[in-house]
């Protein structure tokens, strides 16, 4: 297996025009690219996550008012619902900076929706090494999100909320520095204030929540969730992506994030030895 290095991996940054948000990521633990998906994009998500939730819950969506959804609702395993998600999931500047993050090998591990209305709690601050992962946390990356706006974004909204620098405590937050609303905010957590369209990409150590919605109408995103190969997915995606989803999609990348390269999770059939052979070895594979 040829291994992928430094200097590929910032060609490619290079190319995309990334070097900033890669300082960003260092720095800050987070980083934000604007106009990320088009505005025909936006509605085709929104269109079908709300049709999801209509179907979901048998209730009628009214996104001015929010009335019937309140507070937040996760709506999962969104990528087969509509052809724009396989779209969105390859978006080349956010999947560059994946890369980056998790290297080539990386693997999608879920896709879904938190679908928002008027109050309920916030979603305290944490880490997305949330998996029985133990601090200290490793200073690389082993998960990463990408979290885009489907609809505006700002405190008052429920926006998402992250504290910069963070990914470098190594650890979960401790409860008097999870809480979002009274007393025990985090004063350190900024609301991510961004428009339809716009994405937020964060290092998996850094804490982010969201805060409650306090004005009518509904908050959408797509949160597109990121893994290195050795970590359990959320999601199943190997071995059940329907065949009509590969034929629209002769692109190793998209078969990869999907599990195609995967060696584990073998039964009677025993390891296919072949894929065992093409293990990441470095931080970029």
């Amino acid at each position: 297996m040829q291994v992928k290095d430094t200097e590929q991996v910032f060609d490619d940054l290079r190319m995309q025009g990334l070097e900033n948000h890669v300082a960003e990521l260092e720095i800050q633990g987070y980083t934000t690219i604007k106009q990320v998906l088009s505005a025909e994009t936006v509605t085709r998500a929104k269109s079908a996550i709300i049709s999801r939730v209509e179907k979901q819950t048998a209730k009628k969506v009214d996104l001015e008012s929010g009335a019937g959804f309140e507070g937040q609702t996760y709506i999962p395993y969104m990528l087969y619902d509509d052809e724009v998600f396989e779209n969105i999931l390859l978006e080349a500047r956010p999947l560059a900076l994946i890369t980056y993050l998790l290297g080539e090998s990386a693997l999608l591990s879920s896709m879904g929706c938190h679908f928002k209305g008027p109050g309920g709690d916030p979603l305290v601050l944490h880490s997305d090494n949330g998996n029985g992962m133990p601090a200290p946390f490793p200073a690389y990356s082993q998960v990463a999100n990408v979290n885009y706006a489907l609809t505006p974004y700002s405190r008052e909204a429920g926006a998402l909320a992250l504290v910069p620098g963070s990914h470098r405590h190594a650890r979960q937050p401790r409860f008097d520095e999870m809480q979002l609303s009274g007393d025990q905010t985090n004063t350190s957590a900024m609301a991510m204030n961004i428009d339809p369209g716009d994405a937020v990409i964060w290092h998996g150590n850094t804490w982010h929540g969201s805060f409650a919605r306090e004005i009518p109408g509904i908050r959408m995103n797509l949160a597109v969730y990121f893994c290195r190969q050795y970590v359990q997915t959320q999601e199943q995606h190997k071995g059940v992506v329907p065949e009509a989803v590969l034929a629209r999609h002769d692109d190793a990348r998209f078969r990869t994030l999907l599990g195609a390269k995967q060696p584990y999770g073998w039964q009677a059939e025993g390891p296919d030895y072949r894929l065992m052979m093409r293990n990441p070895r470095g931080l970029f594979d």
